[in-house]
């Protein structure tokens, strides 16, 4: 087999014309021509960082639209599975996986809880850390989230460490805001990435010790435009990556469009592809072409490096992707679940006036870091949304057991009608809430613990719902129609007044108990920055 046209030779850092011949798997020959080829032909792309679970479908149903992308790879860390289904859940991972071309390269979840301040559905032990970092499949120690356990020497958190360490496998950070003493004794520990850094300044302090960087552009949080200046300064210390990327926003593009978007604005183009091929593929020791003589046939064909529209996708020397055909299916996925919680009541979230203040929640769009607002309750008996100061109730639920829900406060979603909740919660995947009044609240709720996993929305006794068959945060629908569901369901949120981009999504991240400032779980509210449970009511 053989295909013409302009290679991108980010090893010689030049362009040109040549014909290149695979043959069994492998790139055999690269040869110059006379002449200027059609279109560029360039490695195949890697997400350096990506939780598929957070497309809400199939590791399957992920390569048949990522590929249409120039995917040929994905760095997965399947903590969010593992936290629902724990080492069962990683297994249907990599087994969904090993049904299609697409390479995903599984890390072992190392923060299963994230926290010990919240349920969730399994626990993974240093021991059964140290099961999974012995299979070749198991490339790295998934994000150490609980950067705590390592600055004040978690016997649990080190043993996770020094087992990735034994066995060579690189470690992933997660260290949003972490600096001086605390960054240093982080990253000495052997720490080797972060894709948290929302600026220059943090991501260079990072570099400073030897950090790689991972330039995260997902559905939620976007640091492309804070951090692109690095491909001026440590363009090999970078790599980039998606973290979570909603279905909708897969069908439009995946690292193609990064790349398109940097090159276009003028940064160097072998520094940019470098960062999403070399970069990626050489940390976390992949097994992936990278457009050399005696290389897997893992490559793209793209018209155009400005607008990086992809004409062709090989993978292992097989064209997956050609013109808009996708050679492959995702076939069918054996279900999987954790869910055992019953229905609540009005009566559980009601919240009764303790205090002359309260904690609220205090949420952006766009962005997972949170604030803490203190607001006076008055004389009111019973707490109660206010949609005229944008003061909504927000509700967890442990999906786990039958315990009482747990009820805050949130300011930022702008809803003025009715409730929508989820078991797509970041990281325990309980079921949360955000309402206007109890009723609409119980009734999204409800219709989620119905579902055994989902997403809804309710007002005056209509429901609107998605289901979510596998975990209850992915369903075995094709992205399209996953994309076509979830957009619906999220224009009726933002009809009704919700000013939030992506209310799902912002919504999930805030039971995020790593990310500061002020978040919400089953048990209750947490002060990141403190890293504990603080009550609701201020004294």
């Amino acid at each position: 087999m053989k295909i013409n046209g302009n290679v991108v030779d980010i090893h010689a850092r030049s362009i040109y014309a040549a014909c290149v011949t695979i043959e069994n798997g492998k790139v055999k020959k690269i040869e110059k021509i006379e002449g200027s080829g059609v279109g560029f032909i360039i490695p195949g792309l890697i997400d350096a960082h990506i939780h598929i679970e957070s497309s809400m479908i199939t590791p399957g149903a992920f390569a048949v639209e990522a590929v249409k992308h120039g995917t040929v790879a994905t760095v997965s860390d399947p903590h969010e599975i593992a936290n629902v289904c724990g080492i069962e859940g990683v297994d249907f991972m990599i087994e969904d996986a090993a049904r299609v071309p697409l390479k995903m390269f599984f890390g072992a979840p190392s923060c299963v809880p994230a926290t010990s301040f919240e349920t969730n559905g399994a626990s993974l032990d240093k021991d059964d850390v140290r099961e999974m970092l012995q299979r070749n499949e198991i490339k790295y120690l998934s994000e150490m989230m609980n950067f705590p356990g390592v600055i004040h020497d978690d016997e649990q958190v080190h043993n996770k460490i020094l087992y990735a360490r034994k066995f060579g496998k690189p470690i992933d950070g997660h260290a949003p805001g972490l600096t001086g003493r605390d960054l240093e004794k982080y990253v000495s520990a052997g720490i080797s990435t972060d894709h948290e850094c929302s600026t220059i300044n943090e991501a260079l302090e990072k570099i400073s010790l030897g950090m790689k960087i991972l330039i995260r552009e997902g559905s939620a949080a976007k640091n492309l435009d804070s951090l692109k200046e690095l491909y001026n300064m440590f363009p090999d210390q970078i790599m980039l990556c998606s973290d979570d990327l909603h279905p909708e926003m897969l069908l439009k593009g995946h690292i193609n469009k990064l790349i398109a978007r940097l090159i276009s604005e003028g940064y160097n183009l072998f520094d940019v592809i470098r960062s999403a091929t070399i970069n990626p593929g050489k940390h976390y020791n992949i097994d992936t072409g990278l457009l050399r003589e005696g290389d897997n046939a893992d490559l793209i064909l793209v018209d155009d490096l400005e607008s990086m529209n992809i004409l062709e996708t090989w993978i292992d020397g097989k064209k997956v992707f050609d013109r808009g055909i996708v050679a492959f299916n995702a076939g069918h996925s054996r279900g999987i679940n954790n869910f055992n919680c019953s229905i609540i009541t009005n009566d559980n979230i009601q919240v009764v006036n303790q205090g002359k203040k309260i904690r609220i929640i205090e949420a952006y769009d766009g962005d997972l870091l949170t604030k803490e607002k203190i607001i006076s309750t008055g004389s009111v008996e019973i707490l109660r949304a206010d949609t005229d100061l944008d003061h909504l109730k927000i509700v967890v639920k442990d999906r786990y057991n039958d315990t009482a829900p747990v009820c805050g406060f949130v300011k930022g979603f702008n809803l003025k009608r009715g409730a929508f909740a989820g078991s797509v919660a970041h990281d325990s995947h309980n079921i949360i809430c955000v309402g206007t009044n109890d009723n609409d609240i119980v009734s999204a709720v409800n219709k989620v613990i119905e579902m055994k996993g989902g997403l809804s929305f309710a007002c005056d006794n209509k429901i609107y719902a998605i289901k979510l068959n596998i975990g209850g945060i992915m369903t075995s629908n094709s992205c399209r129609e996953t994309a076509h569901e979830y957009e619906k369901l999220n224009e009726i949120v933002k009809k009704m007044g919700c000013t939030m981009s992506a209310p799902f999504m912002t919504l999930a991240f805030m039971a995020l108990l790593v990310i500061p400032d002020l978040k919400i779980g089953d048990r209750g509210l947490f002060d990141v920055n403190k890293f504990g449970l603080v009550p609701l009511f201020v004294e």
